[in-house]
């Protein structure tokens, strides 16, 4: 690869470091590090970005990559995702607000972490504020079926915080 080609890769992972982090971090397991799936999903942008053809937009790509890798990373491990405590480095580029949002936040990632890998993926997707599209588009769904799956993913989310409050 030339050095221009180099400099603008470091410029997109730059830019999108906080993104990656974040779906790295709902994928994380005992066995997958956020270290060590950032690091994956950091080379196989590295080794797609020679053939990235800007059909869509960069963050669909690194969506794309990012949730890719990471279910094939849980999918080697055959692991179940574990619910693990965030050390105070690793959280920074999580919460930088109150700590009452930081507690409602971290109560969301708990929650989100209990479900499936594709319902994961479309909640992220959604708190990111993407577009049904967009997300369609990311995960091979119909936007009828994203729809459908985040009313889905909404109502079950607000069930498990129930039963975790009583």
């Amino acid at each position: 690869m030339n050095e221009s080609i180099e400099q603008e890769f470091i410029s997109v992972i730059k830019e999108y470091e906080r993104v990656i982090y974040k779906v790295c971090y709902l994928y994380t397991t005992q066995n997958a590090t956020l270290n060590d799936l950032y690091q994956e999903v950091t080379i196989n942008i590295w080794r797609a970005y020679p053939k990235f053809r800007h059909e869509c937009k960069v963050s669909t790509w690194i969506y794309r990559i990012a949730l890719n890798t990471c279910i094939s990373f849980i999918r080697k491990e055959k692991n179940v995702p574990e619910i693990i405590a965030l050390t105070q480095n690793e959280s920074e580029w999580m919460v930088e607000e109150q700590d009452d949002i930081h507690a409602m936040l971290k109560e969301l990632h708990r929650l989100i972490n209990q479900l499936g890998q594709l319902d994961k993926s479309i909640i992220l997707l959604y708190l990111e504020e993407k577009s049904y599209e967009e997300i369609a588009e990311i995960t091979g769904l119909t936007v009828t079926n994203v729809a459908t799956k985040l009313s889905r993913i909404k109502d079950k989310l607000k069930r498990m915080k129930k039963n975790n409050d009583q």
